[in-house]
């Protein structure tokens, strides 16, 4: 395999861009002489080779590996989010990175086929060699989650104290509460939600109109509903109407809302959902399409994460069974399944935005004003971006 570690001069020589005699080769950059050494096989040292262990240690880094980089994008997207504006480039770059965590985490849900070739047989001729040692043990993925998003009373019982998954490791436990006392990548979104512009009350003032929305579309399927001729029809459609009014109110009452944060059945500010409820409906409008991509990935990393904890806990069930105690003295398959829930759903309330949606044709027109806005270049007004020909942002997306 070939890599362009060092660049050849006109004179056949070898340049060197990092100042030293020699430079450096493919395996000291990459430091493989440490990589390739790290597969310390436990049934090879006991005199009792196992061959799949081999593969049980080499798909298990790989995933740290990938944990790690996903951590790395993390906190540059975070960073960049960190910031009362945020101008063109540095959203394509939050865009760029959270796509590549996308893909990363799209390889690892198809990495557990790989493990699968492993029969439950083959895994119990070393298995005993693992304990105390478990995948929930995995302080990266531990970050990882932190940094998303997902807070300590929405885990699993079992999962929630550090002393039960870390034991005395002070390095791993002082390294989860920073994590968890840094503004998540959830935490960043919504303040950058609630800056959406269009929300002000003094401006465009789209939730009023929208609450006005929905009452006047409700309003017109109840008339609709009562030419019913059939009496039981017209009850059920009337019912419906008045169950969808719930849903609604569960949004436009504020009270409500914070009720559902406090259940755990919602995640965002009141203000944070409203900001998301826009974007959805002008997604088409120039300033919205960016940030409508956002919020698709975001649903997209909290998507692959559930499927990767779903394929994790088959392999679980299909090595182990479900009544066995997994290896860190979790309850195994039980324990890994109740991780499937939607209390581990970082951004839950984007994958329920389409519970508010209405047609197309009750959305609330966009003023001269508000097009303007979403049209132009960010946070310039059209008479200066025709003028200036700048493609500079100073607006919130």
């Amino acid at each position: 395999m070939s890599c362009p570690m060092r660049n050849g001069d006109s004179d056949g020589s070898i340049s060197d861009p990092l100042g030293t005699d020699a430079g450096m080769v493919y395996g000291e950059y990459l430091m493989l002489d440490k990589i390739l050494s790290a597969q310390r096989m436990l049934s090879v040292q006991n005199n009792k080779p196992v061959h799949d262990e081999h593969l049980f240690i080499i798909t298990h880094q790989a995933y740290e590996l990938w944990f790690r980089q996903i951590i790395f994008e993390l906190d540059s997207v975070r960073d960049l989010l960190n910031s009362e504006t945020i101008e063109e480039s540095k959203t394509l770059e939050i865009l760029k990175r959270l796509n590549r965590i996308v893909l990363i985490l799209k390889l690892l849900v198809d990495q557990v086929p790989i493990l699968e070739t492993m029969t439950p047989l083959d895994f119990m001729d070393f298995r005993n060699y693992l304990s105390p040692a478990s995948g929930f043990q995995s302080l990266q993925f531990r970050l990882m989650e932190n940094k998303l998003g997902v807070k300590t009373e929405h885990r699993v019982k079992y999962n929630q104290r550090y002393t039960h998954v870390f034991g005395t490791d002070a390095d791993a436990i002082e390294a989860i509460v920073s994590s968890e006392s840094e503004p998540s990548l959830s935490d960043l979104v919504q303040k950058w939600l609630e800056r959406t512009p269009g929300l002000e009350s003094d401006g465009f003032n789209f939730w009023e109109k929208f609450q006005k929305s929905v009452n006047d579309f409700l309003d017109e399927q109840e008339r609709m509903a009562m030419h019913e001729k059939m009496e039981a029809a017209r009850n059920y459609r009337l019912m419906d109407i008045e169950k969808r009014r719930d849903v609604y109110r569960s949004i436009f009452d504020p009270s409500v809302h914070e009720a559902l944060v406090r259940r755990g059945e919602r995640r965002f500010t009141y203000k944070a959902l409203q900001g998301a409820i826009m974007i959805t409906f002008y997604r088409d409008e120039p300033r919205f399409s960016q940030p409508h991509q956002l919020l698709t990935l975001l649903m997209d990393i909290d998507s692959l994460i559930t499927k990767w904890r779903y394929n994790h806990v088959m392999m679980v069930q299909r090595m182990i069974g479900s009544q066995q105690l997994g290896t860190g003295g979790s309850s195994g398959y039980q324990y890994l399944r109740s991780t499937l829930s939607d209390r581990y759903k970082v951004f839950l309330d984007l994958f329920n935005l389409s519970t508010f949606l209405i047609p197309r044709h009750a959305i609330p027109p966009l003023n001269d004003n508000m097009r303007d806005k979403l049209n132009v270049i960010y946070g310039l007004s059209s008479e200066k971006a025709n003028h200036d020909g700048s493609a500079t942002s100073n607006g919130k997306n």
